[in-house]
């Protein structure tokens, strides 16, 4: 049977807004899964912004490093493009996760994103 929706829970990552600096979503607490992905949608770039994305991850959900290019996996550009979606996902072994945005220039860019946990106890609550 094709059941994902029984097989996830969903997660605000980053709140939908027009972005005209950094920011950083919520810590994701990966305790209780088996694994994590986040996925971002775009929607209009205004005045040739240039953002990007990346995982951060912890151990207390208080200090953060980057995520280790080996542990990530995705299909997001350097350059996000406006109304497009990408897919980031987490191979790491910290408790908390959380994604990143950068801004090398330009004037802004709507997103938001949702992080997709797979949880240990199936179905999913």
């Amino acid at each position: 049977m094709r059941d994902l929706y029984n097989n996830i829970v969903t997660l605000p990552a980053l709140a939908p807004a027009v972005h005209t600096a950094a920011a950083t979503g919520a810590g994701i607490d990966t305790a209780r899964s088996r694994s994590a992905a986040f996925v971002v949608s775009t929607g209009a770039v205004v005045g040739s912004a240039d953002f990007g994305v990346s995982l951060q991850e912890s151990d207390d959900g208080t200090s953060w490093k980057s995520v280790d290019a080996a542990q990530v996996q995705s299909n997001a550009p350097a350059t996000l493009e406006a109304d497009s979606a990408y897919r980031l996902g987490y191979l790491g072994s910290k408790r908390y996760v959380r994604l990143a945005l950068t801004r090398a220039g330009g004037t802004s860019l709507a997103l938001g994103a949702v992080a997709a946990l797979e949880p240990l106890d199936r179905p999913a609550a």
